[in-house]
């Protein structure tokens, strides 16, 4: 499986980051700034495409339509921590999230939580158990009733919903507010929520 990494507007270790799409088999995977993937010539050939990035507020012309492409021709889309804050003044990148207020939210670094399987009946989250997890967490609005629950916490300073799949125009959308740094990268339930995202994304049996 081919995938493209977006990322672009907010740093990272990319070693460690890199590391977690490594361990990921059978899964091909090239990271990119959003602007050069604009530009990408194979932009087509992605079957998931993880955004990681931080564009704020609004998307350039050619950053919209590239990724209303993604949407129209039905390519899997996983938006991964920091990227569910991207263009919050963006209506379309709000309702691929499935969080109408994006604007207003408050990060808490160094976090430990229970994470909880809410769903263990889809493909992304089956034979799952419950575990515990260091990350940054984010205080906003979570996904509703219009998107698939999969992963909650009761932590005090997290949203409820950890993890949520839906669907925006003709492709697969799953989010994950998990993913800072490297305590979180290296956990393997992180990785294997987000491998099986991604294959979800693109329509494949997990």
């Amino acid at each position: 499986m081919k995938i493209a990494v977006v990322t672009g507007e907010h740093g990272f270790r990319e070693k460690d980051f890199d590391a977690v799409f490594k361990s990921m088999e059978g899964i091909d995977f090239l990271r990119e700034d959003l602007d050069i993937f604009v530009d990408d010539p194979n932009q087509k050939d992605y079957e998931t495409v993880v955004f990681y990035n931080f564009h704020r507020p609004y998307p350039t012309e050619a950053q919209a339509e590239t990724i209303l492409g993604l949407t129209e021709r039905g390519q899997g889309i996983v938006i991964l921590h920091h990227a569910i804050l991207a263009f919050p003044e963006w209506e379309v990148f709000s309702d691929m999230c499935g969080i109408t207020e994006r604007a207003d939210f408050d990060y808490f670094p160094k976090q430990t939580f229970h994470v909880h399987v809410s769903d263990p009946t889809h493909s992304i989250t089956a034979g799952l158990s419950d575990w515990e997890m260091g990350d940054e967490t984010y205080t906003m609005q979570s996904a509703g009733d219009d998107s698939t629950i999969l992963l909650t916490t009761t932590h005090p300073e997290s949203m409820d919903v950890l993890g949520w799949s839906r669907e925006y125009g003709k492709s697969r959308v799953f989010c994950l507010q998990s993913g800072h740094d490297n305590v979180t990268y290296s956990n393997p339930n992180f990785r294997e929520v987000l491998r099986r995202g991604i294959v979800w994304c693109a329509g494949v049996n997990v």
